[in-house]
């Protein structure tokens, strides 16, 4: 058994009861780490709590805009959405966190990692794939599969051991927040027709309280990345933010699914991501404007495949690194602007323009400027029809 671990720490219920009990199960030595992805709070807080519960060492480490540079933005680029829907919030800092377990697994001369993901859940795969992939020598430690507790039994040995949380038999919610959004289950929302309940969102307004009056923001890119809010520039992770608050106060971005989890079974999952959404929005809109027919379809098809190697904790595999230099190939002209109008509970392109755009007036108008050749149209017609009408006259009419 390990002799000193280092947890992934998030100040939460599990996580929390998982250092008392790695200790007085397992004998080893915790080290916490904390990582800041964009979930805001205390952090000292968080540390204090580590303690706490028993830990050696607690680290939190700052890595917003690592996150939203190295992982966001790929995902972001390749408008990456698990199942056509889910902006992939956890999914996405499941393996910076596993990158920097590793190398605090180094720092304090560790020789396991563990984390606080139950056996039905999609974290513990991303955490050990993730981990294993970077750090193969390191022991994988999961508590919360083995302990046999559950949710009610983990607050009563909470209490037990003066370990301070969050959670409560009167709001049992299981939350998970980052820069991208925020994963909301648990509770009553396990029963799928249950309306989750008003208390559980933070970054969206309910649509009967957003602004009436709707209001544009404009995106600017740069290769496919997000520079510039209104004519602002800032980071991306500052940017995220800023159109997280604009979209969420307008009651967008909220998602009430059910998921097919990577361990085979359906998950009621609420989600709200109103700046993810609101970015990945507008980068396909201009990619409407900037990237060559063919192209644009082939990365249209490659870009669910792509979001579910993240959800299913690939993200350090052969292909996703694959994906990534295609996309990266094909995000050398989407540059440009687009406007976003902000509605209550939508937010949707109304314009955009891009100085190489492939967009063509005196090819699209339809009135004096108009310089397509319509007599080349007859011929590529006939060419275009010739296979089946030669079935036609040949083996019979289609047409039933």
């Amino acid at each position: 058994m390990a002799q000193r671990v280092v947890l992934a720490y998030s100040g939460g219920l599990d996580t929390s009861v998982a250092v008392r009990w790695i200790i007085d199960q397992w004998g080893a030595e915790v080290v916490c780490l904390a990582a800041d992805v964009g979930q805001g709070g205390d952090f000292e807080a968080v540390r204090q709590r580590a303690f706490a519960a028993g830990a050696v060492e607690a680290k939190v480490v700052d890595v917003r805009a690592e996150f939203a540079d190295e992982y966001f933005l790929p995902a972001l680029r390749a408008n990456a959405l698990y199942e056509g829907k889910y902006p992939l919030v956890s999914a996405l800092s499941r393996p910076i966190i596993a990158q920097h377990l590793v190398a605090a697994a180094r720092e304090f001369g560790a020789d396991a990692v563990a984390h606080g993901c139950t056996g039905k859940g999609n974290d513990q795969v991303r955490f050990e794939v993730g981990v294993r992939a970077l750090a193969p020598d390191l022991e994988v430690l999961a508590p919360v599969r083995v302990w046999g507790m559950t949710r009610e039994d983990c607050i009563a040995y909470a209490a037990t051991h003066d370990i301070p949380i969050a959670q409560s038999k009167a709001k049992p919610y299981s939350i998970d927040d980052n820069l991208v959004g925020r994963a909301i289950e648990c509770g009553e929302m396990e029963d799928p027709w249950a309306r989750p309940p008003a208390d559980i969102w933070e970054l969206t307004a309910d649509v009967a309280d957003a602004p009436r009056e709707r209001r544009d923001v404009v995106v600017t890119f740069a290769a496919g990345v997000p520079v510039a809010l209104d004519g602002v520039a800032m980071p991306l992770f500052e940017l995220v933010e800023a159109l997280t608050r604009a979209a969420g106060a307008y009651g967008y971005g909220r998602l009430d699914m059910v998921e097919n989890r990577r361990v085979g079974i359906k998950s009621r999952e609420t989600y709200e991501a109103p700046g993810a959404l609101a970015l990945i929005t507008a980068h396909q809109d201009l990619e409407s404007i900037t990237v060559e027919r063919d192209l644009m379809r082939e990365k249209a098809r490659l870009e669910p495949r792509y979001a579910e190697l993240v959800y299913d904790g690939l993200w350090f595999s052969p292909l996703k690194r694959a994906f990534d230099a295609f996309v990266d190939s094909s995000q050398e002209f989407v540059t440009g602007d687009v406007r976003l109008t902000l509605e209550p509970g939508r937010c949707s392109p109304s314009g955009r323009r891009a100085e190489r755009g492939l967009y063509d007036y005196e090819l699209a108008t339809y009135d004096a400027a108009d310089a397509f050749r319509h007599e080349d149209a007859a011929g590529f017609v006939r060419l275009w029809g010739l296979s089946v009408e030669t079935v036609a006259r040949r083996q019979g009419g289609l047409g039933g």
